[in-house]
């Protein structure tokens, strides 16, 4: 399965492709969209969604896991960064690719074991579980790579998940 993570914004949106074959992650790819600052946001939001089309066409995901929006301190910069996430998420959907969303702390919980890990333990597992040298740059494109890892692990959990026929599983989560 190959698994495309998409840590989303407006100024720079993050990637990182996996594929998974009998339980093994690999990294195919991964790196940045970058919109140039001095665009009104209508611009950079069209070149989101027509450089989204191309990624998807040229790397053919079977899947994409996108970051769930959160809010922090800077509810303006929030607001852009949905806008951004919005478009991403139109562009799955028009090129008919399955999406998936998990907020931080469940990539942390998957990728780490726990929910609240700090990003450097993070980055240090993204780096182990794909077999790579060094820490994948800029942290974007780790943040993707890690939605993609967490999607992997979630796919094949046998936990019982709502729109999932549960086997006989009782869930009670």
């Amino acid at each position: 399965m190959r698994i495309l993570g998409i840590d989303p914004g407006y100024a720079t949106i993050g990637f990182g492709l996996i594929e998974t074959a009998g339980g093994e992650a690999r990294m195919k790819t991964y790196g940045t969209i970058r919109t140039p600052a001095e665009e009104p946001l209508s611009k950079r939001l069209l070149q989101i969604s027509q450089d989204m089309e191309d990624l998807i066409g040229t790397l053919k995901p079977d899947a994409m896991a996108v970051e769930a929006l959160f809010f922090s301190t800077n509810l303006t910069t929030g607001i852009a960064v949905a806008h951004g996430r919005g478009v991403i998420l139109c562009t799955a959907e028009k090129c008919g690719v399955p999406l998936y969303e998990y907020t931080p702390s469940q990539v942390k919980l998957s990728v780490t074991g726990y929910g609240k890990a700090e990003k450097k333990q993070v980055m240090e597992m993204i780096r182990r579980i794909l077999k790579l040298e060094s820490v994948p740059r800029p942290d974007d494109a780790a943040d993707a790579l890690g939605l993609a890892l967490c999607h992997a692990r979630s796919v094949t959990s046998r936990l019982p998940r709502q729109g999932r026929e549960n086997h006989g599983w009782k869930n009670t989560i």
